[in-house]
């Protein structure tokens, strides 16, 4: 399952749960409309029997708001899921994304310049720049924009600019990284009994027990990164330095 399954499963557990809880709310939402029907209005309270019930309506209509509250977060968290187009180095197509990526971002870089050099052009009358900026594909209303002075500057900002570049080749060392990891092969070594494989296609250091570790073992995984995969069977982090040689000290300080 790739990281697309995985977070449209992800996505799809989320709304599962939104629904279950969304049902649960309609659920005692009725329960206690119903209770509550057999209640004349205005009704003064008769007796500890009466106030129990009473508070039996109260509590199953908290029960109902709770879980419209968890339904809500649920909601909230499957659109998280199924909009998060972050591109990670264990995608598939991450070399695709960020080559896709870095071209978008040079074209923005050179639009701004672009744009910065008609707006600055001292032989160009105001509506001749518009015309220009509009030629470069900019609307109407954001050639009007960029020719109105902002804090006695027209145009793109310089840091603008400057972010842009940074962002530029932010993307192009990690397009580097990208390909690099996906043309290195799996490394994979046997300590004290226990597999170990430096994934570096999928940017994970995985490692295979035959049995449950230890609850002090699974605690210093945690607390150094690592993460059980049902996926995979596994006890994986993403790849560095650091937890490869954690996992080499761990793994040869304990019996398999």
């Amino acid at each position: 399952m790739n990281r697309e399954e995985r977070q449209q499963a992800r996505t799809d557990r989320y709304r599962e749960l939104a629904d279950n809880a969304r049902k649960q709310s309609e659920q005692c939402f009725r329960q206690s409309e119903s209770m509550a029907s057999v209640i004349p209005m205005g009704q003064p309270v008769h007796g500890k029997a009466d106030r129990n019930y009473r508070e039996k309506i109260w509590n199953k209509m908290g029960q109902s708001v709770k879980a419209s509250e968890k339904a809500d977060y649920y909601e909230r968290k499957a659109e998280a899921a199924e909009n998060n187009n972050a591109i990670y180095l264990d995608d598939d197509n991450a070399v695709e994304k960020l080559e896709q990526k870095l071209a978008e971002l040079v074209k923005a870089q050179e639009d701004m310049k672009a744009a910065n050099k008609v707006v600055k052009n001292k032989k160009l009358t105001e509506e001749e720049k518009k015309v220009r900026l509009m030629e470069l594909g900019y609307s109407e209303k954001s050639a009007v924009e960029l020719l109105t002075p902002c804090y006695g500057h027209i145009g793109f900002p310089s840091f603008s600019l400057s972010n842009n570049n940074a962002n530029i080749n932010r993307i192009k060392k990690r397009l580097e990284l990208a390909k690099r990891m996906k043309g290195t092969p799996e490394k994979e070594y046997t300590i004290n009994g226990v597999r170990v494989v430096e994934n570096y296609p999928e940017n994970r250091l995985q490692v295979f027990f035959d049995d449950i570790p230890a609850k002090e073992i699974r605690d210093s995984l945690k607390q150094h990164g690592f993460r059980w995969s049902r996926h995979n069977s596994c006890w994986q982090s993403y790849m560095n330095r650091r937890n490869i040689d954690f996992i080499k000290e761990l793994l040869e300080e304990t019996e398999a």
